[in-house]
């Protein structure tokens, strides 16, 4: 039996994702920034690709897209939502995954799973406080790499508040703590803290219920996810490769087609 090979492309607001995936088996995953011309990243990532898992381009079959980008991207013959997208990423990797977080870098998304669909949803895509983009930027003015930044936040000695409930302003704040001459781990343990506030806040309005599972690239900073434990009184559960899961989703539902 001939089996098929399907690419997941997600485009997102600051990175593009492609995963090539065949017969439940990933075989490739390639990101890049998709910078002023999306659909070109994403038709290179293709390539590279395909070129990692030893096919031409032509034995990729069917392509799924997703992200706030995905009109953007190359011709394809399924296109899901982010919502769609993540929940499908998500349970195929944790099938007990009951409540999904899907934190990227310009909003977040909170999802309650019922037998692997999507019951209900909310987001914060009007919020910057609550995306990676904020901690991005935070992790600037603190000169720390994003990677280090959610590291030290976990040697954290005291807790900070960030009161602002704007990105704008709370920038501001970490700004003065800064001037302040208050420890980074302090300040990093601050933001993360507080994006995992406005985060929660966001997901209690759908329900929460064990397991979480979060994805996005959010997910790879480890004082967001502490800041998540200690909020929900539970343990999280993250997949290997959490910034794909999109593109895997995507390239489910073309397989599903």
């Amino acid at each position: 039996m001939r089996i098929l090979i399907t690419a997941g492309i997600d485009i997102g607001g600051k990175d593009v994702k492609v995963l090539l995936l065949n017969d439940g088996k990933v075989l490739a995953r390639k990101k890049a920034v998709g910078g002023f011309d999306q659909g070109k990243v994403a038709e290179d990532l293709l390539e590279k690709s395909a070129k990692t898992a030893d096919v031409s381009r032509k034995e990729i079959e069917r392509i799924g897209v997703t992200g706030s980008g995905k009109k953007y991207a190359p011709p394809h013959d399924v296109e899901i939502t982010e919502i769609g997208a993540a929940t499908k990423g998500a349970t195929f990797s944790i099938p007990s995954a009951k409540t999904v977080i899907d934190s990227g870098a310009e909003d977040s998304r909170g999802i309650k799973v019922e037998n692997g669909a999507a019951k209900d949803f909310a987001t914060n895509d009007k919020c910057a406080a609550g995306a990676g983009a904020f901690c991005e930027s935070m992790s600037r003015a603190l000169e720390v790499s994003l990677e280090d930044f959610g590291k030290i936040s976990l040697n954290a000695a005291k807790s900070v508040p960030i009161n602002a409930q704007c990105a704008v302003f709370a920038e501001s704040e970490v700004v003065s703590l800064i001037n302040s001459n208050t420890p980074k781990e302090d300040i990093a343990k601050a933001v993360n803290d507080a994006l995992a506030e406005r985060v929660v806040a966001m997901v209690k309005r759908v329900g929460v219920e064990k397991d979480v599972v979060v994805v996005g690239g959010l997910a790879k900073n480890v004082g967001y996810l502490d800041a998540l434990k200690r909020a929900f009184k539970t343990d999280v559960l993250v997949p290997e490769y959490p910034e794909y899961i999109g593109a895997l989703g995507a390239a489910l539902a073309a397989t599903e087609q």
